[in-house]
């Protein structure tokens, strides 16, 4: 599978830093957390996905948009490309300068041949302005649901904390 990020700093249009709404909740789930999340369509839902991630991270309302980090994903099913996508949202987090993202834009969403390429607008994590909040390990398999049909798309993955 191949994955690719890049990190840019730039000035952002009004469109770029308007926040969509929000469209998750977390689950309980024994020693580790389950996300929910939902949408209009299956990109929104795994947006609504990686922003959920990164709010478990810290206070998601501390973060600003300051910067963009754009990354790729590839997988060979449905189920594959959300885990490739977010372990690729958690990579943005992992290493220097340890991006934070408080939204998420897919800009290409290729459902046939399970690609994405997407944008995370925030900023560098400063234990200074941002809480810290539950260190997130890994992204798992178990119990992962990703539903796309018409009047139903969300989404059940589990992280490892």
């Amino acid at each position: 599978m191949k994955q690719s990020s890049k990190r840019e700093t730039m000035e952002m249009s009004p469109e770029e830093v308007e926040l969509p709404p929000c469209k998750y909740e977390y689950l309980d789930h024994t020693a580790d957390v389950q996300i929910h999340s939902w949408g209009d369509d299956l990109t929104e839902t795994f947006e609504q996905a990686a922003v959920a991630m990164y709010g478990y991270m810290t206070e998601i309302d501390t973060v600003e948009i300051l910067d963009r980090f754009e990354i790729e994903a590839s997988a060979d099913d449905m189920e594959g490309l959300l885990f490739h996508f977010l372990d690729e949202c958690l990579y943005a987090f992992s290493v220097e300068p340890y991006f934070i993202a408080r939204k998420v834009t897919i800009t290409e969403f290729d459902k046939e041949n399970f690609k994405i390429k997407a944008t995370l607008y925030g900023e560098e994590f400063d234990l200074g302005k941002h809480p810290q909040g539950t260190e997130v390990k890994a992204i798992t398999y178990a119990s992962m649901q990703v539903y796309d049909n018409e009047g139903q798309h969300e989404l059940f993955v589990i992280i490892d904390i």
